[in-house]
């Protein structure tokens, strides 16, 4: 995020509403990471909720060869680690600050309370649980569905939607990814997105930069997702 920008808050932070927001920071502290910074550790007991407050954030899990998984990318207003909050169990994940990142630290008791005595904040919990259910079927789906490049073109649309800005040609995603984290994203490996990257570009349908992407033709993209 540029400086002098504001962040724009989704996911748990939009539902919420002001009177809440207020009641729930007043229960943490603000902490911030640079990037490539952890913010938690898969397997790690949890003792912490994290919501993000400016800066993007990817969860990630890595395999015993050390290969990256991107699960998700979280940003402004996303909850984290709130599975373990609920059932105790360890991290299931990792956390790693994608760019500089701020963000809202609340101990697990607090969190629980703050939830258990405050209905809106319970329902909008339940409600982003299920969205992430949604969202873990669908690219199960996607995966089992979609060739490499289809998965590509997906996933691009969607990181579009989630982090994308106007440019001068078409729309450009502001999340910073290499190859490499692509692949780990969609669950191809390097070489292969790399390819399907060339396709989509020889279409005309995405311009690449180092670590940046920009959709020319979504519907192009959207089109060939669905062959």
């Amino acid at each position: 995020m540029r400086p002098g920008t504001q962040a724009r808050f989704t996911g748990f932070l939009a539902e919420l509403g002001q009177p809440h927001l207020d009641a729930l920071r007043s229960r943490g502290w603000r902490r911030r990471f640079a990037r490539g910074a952890m913010l938690f550790e898969e397997g790690a007991s949890s003792d912490q909720v994290m919501i993000v407050l400016t800066g993007r954030v990817k969860i990630s899990h890595f395999t015993n060869d050390g290969r990256e998984i991107i699960l998700a990318v979280r940003g402004p207003g996303e909850l984290l680690g709130e599975l373990s909050a609920i059932d105790q169990e360890p991290r299931s994940a990792t956390a790693l600050a994608a760019e500089p990142v701020e963000a809202l630290v609340l101990s697990v008791e607090d969190f629980q309370q703050f939830v258990s005595t405050t209905p809106r904040a319970a329902m909008v919990l339940l409600t982003g649980l299920v969205r992430r259910l949604r969202e873990a079927d669908r690219k199960r789906i996607e995966f089992a569905a979609f060739d490499t490049v289809g998965r590509v073109a997906l996933r691009l649309l969607d990181l579009a939607d989630q982090f994308g800005e106007p440019a001068a040609k078409g729309v450009r995603i502001t999340l910073p990814l290499s190859q490499q984290e692509l692949a780990g994203l969609i669950g191809a490996s390097r070489e292969a997105v790399s390819k399907a990257l060339q396709q989509l570009r020889k279409r005309g349908w995405i311009e690449t930069q180092r670590r940046g992407i920009s959709i020319l033709d979504p519907d192009g993209l959207r089109r060939r997702a669905l062959l």
